[in-house]
C-alpha cells in the first residue's frame, strides 16, 4: 500500500501525546511514522489556558488538524482546538477501521502463503480505488462476496478473503420505523388486516427484517432494519404497497406517516 511521508495541511491525525510543556505539547504522529507534530499553546483549547496539563497529557491520545508542513525543516504544525466532537469520532473510528483492515489483510496473506504487500499490489490497492477504504471492503465481502464478481475481480484469493471478513467484521444495521392507519369496513375485515401486515413483515432479503405491532386502533408501527438506509428505505416501500394494494381489495383503507398522530379516545 502506498503510504504518504507527511499529512497534508487540513488533514486530520491521530497522534499520541509524548511531551508536555508550558507553551505546548509535541504528538507523534501514528498514520505517519517517524513524524512528530507540535500543538501550541494557542492551539490547545479555546480561551485562556492557565494549565496546559489541565488539557492535555502524555500519553494521551489526540485527533488534530494539520495546520503546516514544512519537509524541508520536518516541522508539523498541529490544532487540537479546531477539531469538533463529531470529527475527532468519527477520526478515531477511521483509525481504528484502518488498523483493523491491516490487521485482517495480514491474516489474509498468511492464509495465502504470500506477503502483505504482494497482497496489496495483487488486490488490496485495487479493492482500497474501489471501496473507498480497505475496511469497507472487508464490509462489502462479509455482507455479498459475489459484489466484488459483479465489479470485475477474480482469483483464488477470493474466497481467503470472504472468510476472513466474514469471522472478523460485523456488519453495520440500521432500523427505520414509520406509522400506519390501517382500516378495512368488511364484517371480516380484522382478519384482512392481520393478512395485508403477515405479507408485508415478509421480505425477500435474508438480512432484512419488517415488523409490525398494533398501537391502538386503527394505527400500527411499523419496523425495518436492513444492512443500510437506502435498502430499508425501500424495503419499508415495499411493505407499506403490499398492505395498500392488499386492503385496497378487501374495501378498506391505508395511510402512512413518519410521525406518530394522537389518537382520539
Amino acid at each position: 500500500m502506498i503510504k504518504k511521508e507527511f499529512p497534508d495541511e487540513g488533514e486530520l491525525i491521530v497522534g499520541t501525546v509524548v511531551k508536555v510543556q508550558n507553551f505546548g505539547a509535541f504528538v507523534t504522529l501514528d498514520e505517519y511514522p517517524g513524524k512528530e507534530g507540535f500543538i501550541h499553546i494557542a492551539e490547545i483549547a479555546t480561551g485562556w489556558v492557565k494549565r496546559i496539563r489541565n488539557h492535555i497529557k502524555e500519553k494521551q491520545k489526540v485527533v488534530c488538524k494539520v495546520l503546516n508542513v514544512d519537509e524541508v525543516k520536518n516541522h508539523i504544525d498541529l490544532s487540537l482546538k479546531r477539531v469538533n466532537e463529531h470529527q475527532k469520532r468519527d477520526k478515531i473510528q477511521e483509525w481504528k477501521n484502518r488498523q483493523k483492515s491491516t490487521k485482517l489483510l495480514d491474516m489474509v496473506a498468511k492464509q495465502l502463503d504470500k506477503t502483505s504487500e504482494q497482497c496489496y499490489k495483487e488486490f488490496g490497492n485495487a479493492l482500497t480505488k474501489k471501496y473507498g477504504t480497505l475496511y469497507a471492503a472487508f464490509e462489502e465481502a462479509a455482507y455479498d462476496i459475489n459484489t466484488f464478481i459483479k465489479d470485475g475481480f477474480k482469483g483464488d484469493w477470493l474466497e481467503t478473503f470472504r472468510e476472513i471478513a466474514k469471522a472478523n467484521i460485523t456488519i453495520p444495521f440500521v432500523t427505520i420505523k414509520g406509522y400506519l392507519n390501517v382500516t378495512c369496513w368488511e364484517s371480516d375485515g380484522i382478519n384482512h388486516i392481520k393478512n395485508a401486515l403477515m405479507q408485508a413483515e415478509k421480505s425477500e432479503f435474508e438480512d432484512v427484517d419488517i415488523k409490525i405491532r398494533y398501537i391502538g386502533a386503527p394505527q400500527y408501527i411499523i419496523k425495518v432494519k436492513a444492512p443500510d438506509y437506502k435498502i430499508a428505505e425501500e424495503e419499508m416501500k415495499k411493505a407499506v404497497d403490499k398492505i395498500k394494494e392488499y386492503i385496497k381489495q378487501h374495501n378498506g383503507d391505508c395511510e402512512f406517516h413518519r410521525k406518530q398522530e394522537e389518537i382520539n379516545a
